[in-house]
């Protein structure tokens, strides 16, 4: 029998095809305003400098010297304008080239601008997920994972819930519609567990009258 064309084509951000029986349960990308504010703090950059401004432009104004105050913030806005539209280049750019996807068996997040990376994380190596929602829907789902599993925090970034070196976590930074996704990946994990349970749990076996004693408990296959 003949396979069709794309049968080992790895789907848009996934590193290979998806294994007999895993399917996408949500996949998507972060949005490009939350990274560049809430995670480049392209806001506090721009304050800084228009601070700079107001600080040396002033005086000048005040006693009238309108010219000399235009030469000397001129560079200091240039160089403010330049700072921000870099830090929104690379906000765009961030969210552009990431994807992240939920299965029913792992979170899969690609992510970078100049060197790609994939990053594999079944639910049984993760320990517990989170939510922060934010005013305009958007949200960051840190997901801790379980002792003796690690991730370099500098491979993570930007991708790493802020503040967590020692055990950095992973993060699906500014996803729109955050509270869906949430509640998406927490069935999943939650269904993964429960079919571990069922997998791991004791049943009885029963004995015929006369037969050889069996165990009384046998782990079911």
């Amino acid at each position: 029998m003949s396979l069709p064309a794309n049968a080992f084509d790895a789907p848009p951000g996934l590193p290979a095809p998806l294994p007999a029986g895993e399917h996408i349960l949500w996949q998507g990308r972060p949005c490009a305003f939350g990274i560049t504010f809430r995670t480049l703090h392209v806001g506090l950059v721009g304050a800084w400098f228009v601070g700079l401004v107001l600080w040396a432009g002033v005086p000048m104004v005040a006693e009238g010297q309108f010219a000399a105050a235009a030469i000397t913030v001129g560079p200091t806005v240039a160089l403010g304008v330049g700072a921000v539209g870099l830090l929104a280049l690379i906000g765009w750019l961030t969210a552009r080239s990431t994807t992240y996807t939920i299965t029913n068996r792992r979170v899969v997040m690609r992510y970078g601008i100049a060197l790609p990376m994939t990053l594999n994380l079944p639910f049984a190596l993760i320990e517990d997920a989170g939510l922060r929602r934010f005013r305009d829907g958007s949200g960051d789902l840190p997901i801790r994972l379980r002792s003796g599993n690690r991730v370099a925090y500098v491979h993570l970034w930007p991708h790493a819930r802020p503040w967590h070196v020692s055990r950095p976590e992973p993060m699906l930074r500014a996803i729109p519609q955050s509270g869906d996704v949430a509640t998406i990946l927490a069935r999943a994990i939650a269904a993964t567990l429960e079919q571990q349970e069922e997998a791991a749990s004791p049943v009885i076996v029963a004995r015929r009258p006369g037969a050889a004693r069996p165990p009384r408990l046998a782990a079911a296959s």
